[in-house]
């Protein structure tokens, strides 16, 4: 399904949403009363301008009655995304998200990541894929780092820990493009980054990313991910306790200006390896 047949497809939803809450007699207040949402993010939905995780939609079948409805049409448009299922609703939270702060310890983010890095990156784990189904991945993840260049971007903090320097993921040519991508961002102060460094030693939830989430008309959520699996938590504690180990994330990491000038040496280190092969 494509980009443009998604859209429609949650503008459906929202209608049907926006038809069926007026035929139960409820205004968006009240429907987002028994949601334990505000009217706003109802109002979001109803517009297609916000995408419910499937959760919400659950709890909106049982606000209007409505026999599984929203649950089956909101399970359909997520299976069409190009996404992983447990990663579906993640990319689409991060494209409505006011602040996004970023935690991986091995590879580099998917909102940084060049084309070439992705294309080695799925490679290397989806060896028998055929090429069409790599490039469509490959302009997926592009369309979505995209929100990182739009003027209302939001504020970007990453932390990654020096692994995802080292690990030559498509080789030293690859590497050396990818790192100074990332440097590029930096010194346009698209984003903010940090390294941290193996002296370090070892800090919370080190063996999965981290992303938290802050929204402007909803509470904040944190996303953790590892091999094939991701869980969207939005628990006011968990999501307290994440935005706890993000800070000690970024107390234990490199300033800015070192981080940069870290990935910069790294970035020569690959040019010289690659001209030498």
């Amino acid at each position: 399904m494509t980009n443009t047949s998604q859209q429609v497809g949650w503008e459906f939803w929202g209608s049907e949403l926006k038809n069926r809450r007026e035929g139960a007699g409820l205004s968006q207040e009240e429907l987002g009363r028994r949601l334990f949402a505000s009217h706003a993010l109802i109002s979001r939905f109803e517009s297609a301008e916000r995408r419910p995780r499937l959760d919400m939609a659950i709890q909106i079948d049982q606000a209007l009655q409505t026999d599984g409805f929203f649950e089956r049409l909101c399970r359909k448009l997520l299976e069409a995304s190009p996404y992983a299922s447990y990663f579906a609703a993640v990319a689409e939270l991060e494209r409505v998200a006011t602040r996004i702060c970023e935690f991986e310890p091995m590879v580099v983010p998917g909102l940084l990541q060049t084309a070439e890095y992705n294309r080695a990156f799925l490679v290397a784990g989806k060896p028998f894929a055929a090429d069409e189904q790599i490039e469509d991945l490959v302009r997926a993840r592009i369309d979505r780092a995209a929100i990182l260049k739009d003027a209302s971007r939001p504020a970007y903090w990453a932390v990654l820990h020096e692994a995802v320097l080292r690990v030559p993921v498509g080789g030293p040519a690859v590497m050396a493009g990818e790192l100074e991508h990332i440097a590029q961002l930096a010194r346009e102060r698209k984003i903010l980054l940090q390294i941290l460094p193996f002296a370090a030693g070892a800090y919370p939830v080190m063996g999965k990313s981290l992303r938290l989430m802050e929204f402007k008309d909803a509470p904040p959520t944190a996303y953790t991910e590892g091999a094939y699996s991701g869980d969207l938590l939005d628990d006011p504690a968990v999501v307290k306790r994440s935005q706890e180990a993000y800070d000690l994330f970024r107390a234990a990491a490199l300033s800015p200006e070192a981080s940069l000038a870290l990935i910069e040496s790294a970035a020569e280190d690959y040019k010289r390896c690659a001209s030498t092969t």
